[in-house]
């Protein structure tokens, strides 16, 4: 399978800081790919030397079969990229910045097209501080595609954005697969990549903990679901469930909600309702919730991926 990006050993110093340390990925021709974490794990850093725009302290890097090092130009003229904080031209319309931006480039995608992709065609003529933050992320999407690239990067696309205009812009991000193009994208929004990536790097303190599919990275969790139960009264319950289950220590502020980590469901809920009959309990709620990337990076890290 052909590689986009081949990443080995990268490292990157800023003085006594190490941002990244080691890092070893892959990217396949036509996929999503992920690089997830908190803010301050060192995506952002590992990007900027992807797209040349910094130097690598040690190990090395190519994107396009091209060494970034040696030919930095070479990867630009074929690369998008859309990067955390955009600045533009105050005074021209989103036509006339796409059209100026294409100017550099050999292959080159007509702005009309382009506004069109992204919902904005009726914004042609509209300067960009009049756009709502929604429209301003799908335009700095639509300026990385000038080029018409076969790589696109897009590092936090929908930071500070709202629900509905986060869904609407991965739309546009499944648009943009739908090219035939490859896409790596960071985010800290576990959920955006689950609905976008076909495989994920989860990524902290300049390290990457884990790299694969998001089914077998939850697979590879002690337990793949979470058990809540809410009960009239609190329950004594057997410390060890005979293994099936284990209690989960995230989250019990209520002595009466209690909290399990799970691999069968069907197994375990008839001896919870039968323990809480047995005890005199009522059940207020009971709900079955099957692991997510962020219980992944809990396992993997000790702590959420927000604390």
């Amino acid at each position: 399978m052909d590689m986009v990006i081949e990443v080995e050993g990268l490292v990157k110093r800023f003085g006594p800081l190490t941002a990244v340390d080691g890092v070893s990925f892959s990217v396949r021709k036509g996929e999503v790919f992920g690089i997830v974490g908190p803010n301050g794990a060192g995506k952002t850093t590992t990007l900027e030397i992807i797209e040349g725009l910094q130097p690598a302290s040690g190990g090395r890097a190519s994107a396009l079969g091209m060494d970034i090092a040696s030919s930095p130009l070479g990867i630009k003229e074929r690369i998008g990229v859309q990067i955390q904080a955009s600045a533009y031209f105050d005074y021209l319309t989103l036509a006339e910045i796409l059209d100026l931006f294409a100017g550099f480039y050999k292959t080159r995608v007509p702005s009309r097209e382009l506004l069109e992709m992204v919902g904005l065609t009726d914004k042609a003529k509209t300067v960009l501080k009049k756009l709502s933050g929604g429209q301003k992320q799908r335009f700095t999407v639509a300026a990385s595609l000038v080029n018409d690239p076969e790589l696109v990067i897009l590092d936090e696309p929908s930071t500070g954005l709202d629900p509905a205009a986060r869904r609407s812009l991965w739309n546009l991000i499944r648009r943009i697969h739908g090219q035939n193009k490859t896409l790596v994208l960071t985010t800290h929004y576990m959920e955006e990549a689950q609905a976008l990536c076909d495989r994920v790097a989860i990524m902290d303190r300049g390290k990457i903990l884990a790299l694969d599919t998001i089914p077998r990275l939850i697979q590879d969790l002690d337990a793949s679901y979470r058990v809540i139960l809410t009960t009239s009264k609190p329950l004594d319950l057997p410390p060890d469930g005979q293994g099936l289950w284990e209690p989960d220590a995230q989250g019990r502020d209520d002595p009466r909600s209690l909290r399990l980590k799970v691999n069968d469901p069907p197994g375990v809920l008839p001896r919870l309702i039968d323990l809480a009959a047995r005890q005199g309990a009522d059940i207020h709620d009971l709900q079955v919730i099957p692991a997510t990337l962020e219980d992944v990076f809990l396992e993997l890290t000790g702590r959420g991926i927000m604390d």
